[in-house]
């Protein structure tokens, strides 16, 4: 169907969401830009910095080994660190790591692994250490126990969050999602994702799955509207796509 002109629109009901759709819907983005002469974020009017901040990941380890990390990627340069948690050791671990950087800003990653016994006291533990946010704290099933959840610090959905779909049930349970392109089948539904999402008061981070910088590329665009990015994904691969977007400890340069 692509050689039969397939739109985007068409597109969307062609494929579920997905890293399959996202393919080729950043394929269709990528021609069109191409076809006018612009850039991708040029098509779409949007100005990017030269600069970007982005997260970098502190993999789960002791409370030692994760501190040394975090210290090591403060002093090359990172501003933002996400740490990787699991339901283990979180007090000693986040002591810790908050000890060697005081001055980062932290954001939490839970991927699931903790159950509502406890919840309320570890978010007032990761307020008091001053984490700006947690990612995910719960399995996606048990989403109903942050229903009106009093809690100290922003809650962000991953996970529990795909497309537009998914908004209405997160209502009252989260304050933030985190849009991948991987999980929305591509810019075409994350930009509408993402208009929704801010319309009902939701805050936005944008995130990646393992992947390379032609990946990046296409999420790109809706750099100005989150509050936290996680992109580092290309770092960890051992060889990338050419050309490269070029990453420093920290920063995404355009």
């Amino acid at each position: 169907q692509l050689e039969n002109g397939l739109t985007r629109e068409a597109l969307q009901k062609l494929l579920p969401a997905g890293a399959a759709r996202n393919a080729v819907d950043s394929a269709l983005w990528d021609l069109q830009a191409r076809q006018r002469q612009q850039s991708l974020a040029g098509l779409l009017g949007v100005t990017l910095a030269p600069v970007f901040t982005t997260a970098q990941t502190v993999v789960i380890g002791t409370p030692e080994q994760m501190a040394a990390s975090a210290a090591a990627l403060w002093e090359k340069g990172a501003t933002l660190l996400k740490i990787k948690l699991d339901a283990r050791l979180i007090s000693e671990r986040m002591v810790a790591i908050r000890s060697a950087v005081p001055e980062a800003t932290l954001i939490v990653d839970a991927n699931e692994s903790w159950r509502p016994e406890g919840l309320v006291a570890r978010c007032q533990l990761l307020a008091d250490l001053n984490v700006a946010m947690l990612e995910q704290p719960l399995p996606a099933q048990d989403d109903a126990a942050l229903e009106n959840f009093i809690h100290p610090l922003p809650i962000c959905a991953d996970e529990s969050c795909h497309t537009r779909s998914s908004l209405k049930a997160l209502t009252g349970r989260y304050d933030m999602i985190n849009i991948k392109l991987d999980k929305t089948g591509g810019l075409t539904e994350a930009l509408a994702l993402a208009t929704e999402a801010r319309e009902q008061g939701f805050g936005l981070m944008l995130g990646c799955m393992l992947c390379t910088s032609r990946a990046i590329s296409a999420a790109l665009p809706l750099m100005p509207q989150v509050s936290f990015a996680d992109l580092d994904g290309p770092t960890w691969l051992a060889v990338d796509v050419e050309p490269a977007l070029r990453f420093t400890t920290g920063q995404l340069h355009l």
